[in-house]
């Protein structure tokens, strides 16, 4: 998944808006891979998607997606024909981004941080956290770190850390770590934490 070990700053203000073409919203991404991948043959894809409008998801085969909600009243779902209410923020729902899905806002625009993959080729896990935690990307891993309830700091171990100091994030900054490196984040608020790697026997 990964061409060697290396860590990398997001800034949020460095992303591109891209305007829906239902006209109901915008994604900024956050990062994706392959490097560059478009919508049609992305491994997987972490972005912000602020949700201005109610009316149907696109339809994404043999994805999977992770939504998070970080900011507004929330949504009232309907995937495959089941009721899945989205009210709860920092609270990271599963459901197969191929299924219909129909949203309706519950009270004015929200932001959503969404993970999708490729299900027969990537495995990804979502956690919010709040706190001090130590995290360790394996080799061959991709971490991705995203504020998204006020700052974080994320503070990397080895020599590199050592010589770079903490890495203060603001709301919706993130770091990407790919290859063997060990790390301690702190918030206050919440962050993100997505872990993704290869399925076995790819």
């Amino acid at each position: 998944m990964t061409g060697g070990d290396e860590v990398r700053i997001l800034r949020a203000g460095d992303r591109a808006a891209v305007a829906w073409k239902n006209g109901g919203g915008v994604t900024r991404e956050i990062a994706a891979w392959p490097e560059g991948a478009g919508i049609a043959d992305f491994g997987w894809r972490v972005s912000l998607a602020e949700v201005a409008a109610g009316g149907p998801f696109s339809a994404f085969p043999g994805v999977d997606r992770t939504l998070t909600l970080a900011e507004g009243a929330g949504m009232d779902l309907t995937v495959a024909g089941t009721r899945r209410l989205v009210d709860e923020r920092y609270a990271p729902q599963d459901f197969p981004g191929d299924a219909p899905t129909e949203c309706r806002l519950l009270d004015g625009p929200v932001v959503n941080f969404n993970v999708m993959y490729r299900r027969d080729r990537v495995h990804a896990q979502t956690a919010v956290v709040r706190g001090a935690l130590a995290l360790t990307a394996a080799p061959g891993e991709t971490l991705l770190v995203v504020a998204l309830g006020g700052p974080a700091e994320l503070e990397l171990e080895g020599e590199a850390g050592a010589a770079a100091g903490p890495v203060a994030l603001g709301p919706y900054d993130g770091v990407r770590i790919t290859g063997a490196q060990a790390c301690r984040l702190r918030t206050q608020g919440r962050a993100a934490v997505v872990r993704l790697a290869d399925r076995p026997g790819r």
